[in-house]
């Protein structure tokens, strides 16, 4: 296991995110106060984006440490970026930062200086929006992703490993996600293995299970799978782990079930965060 190269413009790594678009992402998300889990995913996605494109920020503008890319599957599998970036499987994450579809105002709280909350209105750049129709054709997602990704690394042979995050509320519709997962974490960079992670988000609110080291506390055949779809998680992010309080060892896995909202950005936070950008 390396997973040490320098991530720079000269050398950028990728991030793709597959989201679950089935008919069952309109059910409320678990937890309460979530609303319902298309409309938190694409909130969670949304302010991921923005969180990227600001780590990126030098004082000359956004630099293209990353490419990233948006798969949705439901009613149909393919890109999900809304506006002028629809369609593209993969974009630099300075033209990212520079086209989101709209800018919504949003509510913040944020203290009065008094001892309370008061609402701020806040700017939140979006660029992908909430869809629910239809199945779950999970398999075909992560053959979609197994193309993007090979074709990514056959032009950059040495980069940072890509990494691929699939966030699903349910069992795949079109057959065992098995060995198309396996097949993706088997291509490579001289650097070492793609990683592919997972997130079960659930409408329940309780039994989160994050980052384990094996599949013995979870309930079903379905949890076991997605556990075993995913990939250990390298040094640099169980150290992230570790920093926010989590217990890892080194067998743990980038897998979260029946994650909450909260649950879903502070994966999202840990599992791309950079281990060395320059």
């Amino acid at each position: 296991m390396s997973y040490q190269a320098e991530i720079s413009r000269n050398n950028p790594s990728m991030f793709l995110f597959l989201i679950d678009q089935s008919g069952s992402m309109s059910d409320p998300f678990g937890g309460g106060g979530g609303g319902t889990k298309d409309k938190a995913m694409a909130d969670a996605i949304n302010r991921l984006l923005q969180n990227l494109s600001i780590k990126c920020a030098k004082s000359e503008g956004v630099r293209d440490y990353y490419h990233v890319g948006v798969i949705g599957y439901g009613s149909k599998v393919g890109p999900a970026f809304d506006g002028a970036l629809a369609g593209r499987k993969l974009v630099p994450i300075s033209e990212v930062a520079d086209t989101p579809s709209a800018i919504e105002t949003r509510k913040k709280k944020v203290e009065d200086g008094a001892g309370g909350l008061v609402d701020q209105d806040v700017r939140f750049p979006v660029w992908f929006k909430p869809v629910a129709a239809n199945g779950t054709p999970m398999c075909a997602a992560i053959k979609q992703a197994h193309e993007i990704v090979s074709d990514w690394l056959k032009q950059h042979t040495n980069c940072f490993p890509p990494i691929v995050i699939n966030i699903t509320d349910g069992e795949a519709s079109d057959g065992n996600p098995l060995a198309p997962a396996q097949q993706l974490k088997q291509l490579s960079s001289s650097d070492g293995n793609v990683l592919f992670f997972n997130v079960h988000i659930s409408s329940l609110s309780s039994n989160k299970i994050e980052f384990p080291s094996g599949d013995k506390e979870l309930p079903d055949q379905y949890a076991k799978l997605l556990f075993q779809m995913s990939s250990e998680l390298p040094d640099h992010i169980r150290t992230a782990a570790e920093q926010e309080g989590y217990a890892v060892t080194a067998q743990s896995r980038g897998f979260v079930f029946n994650a909450d909202i909260i649950a879903v950005i502070r994966f999202l936070d840990i599992g791309t965060r950079p281990s060395n950008l320059r």
